[in-house]
């Protein structure tokens, strides 16, 4: 499992983008890989944390934000974005920056064998919906990640979701 520090890291990276690319509204389903960043933002004063029943509220959301000048990232797990699929079409279509961070599941190490099919499935489903997506492997790259997948979504006005690898954040153990 991936160490405290190493997860306060690559977690006080990414919050330090967030805030250069000026979020004000961060909304997410709560999960374990994310606790740091959320926790972070939650306590930033510049940002307003919302959590969420289900993650494609969280598109509406932070569509609502952009409607009112207000920059949004949306953080998830990965079985979430099943659950944002048919909300894609909102901001593609309407041209609203979308930032995702997303906490894989069913890759490396997953015990869980229910997780390997959306795990599998992440990639190829954001980009038929027509998102961008970039992959960090190793925590050192999640802030130059974030920075690129923001730049993307708020200077140009398109979809994009940073995939914060297993490999990064450990896989996770439960029992033994």
């Amino acid at each position: 499992m991936a160490s405290r520090s190493r997860d306060a890291d690559w977690s006080r990276e990414v919050h330090g983008v967030l805030r250069e690319h000026g979020v004000r509204q961060v909304a997410t389903v709560p999960d374990a890989g994310l606790t740091r960043l959320i926790e972070l933002c939650a306590t930033d004063p510049a940002m307003r944390l919302v959590t969420l029943t289900s993650e494609e509220e969280g598109i509406g959301l932070i569509a609502g934000a952009w409607l009112g000048g207000n920059r949004g990232a949306l953080l998830m797990q990965s079985s979430g974005v099943g659950n944002c699929v048919n909300m894609l079409s909102l901001p593609t279509l309407c041209g609203v920056p979308l930032l995702m961070i997303v906490t894989m599941r069913g890759e490396w190490g997953e015990f869980n064998p229910w997780q390997v099919p959306m795990g599998r499935a992440v990639r190829p489903v954001l980009e038929a919906m027509g998102v961008k997506t970039y992959a960090v492997e190793r925590a050192a790259e999640a802030g130059e990640t974030v920075a690129a997948a923001a730049g993307l979504a708020f200077h140009g006005g398109l979809q994009a979701a940073v995939l914060i690898t297993q490999r990064v954040l450990g896989a996770k153990r439960f029992g033994r």
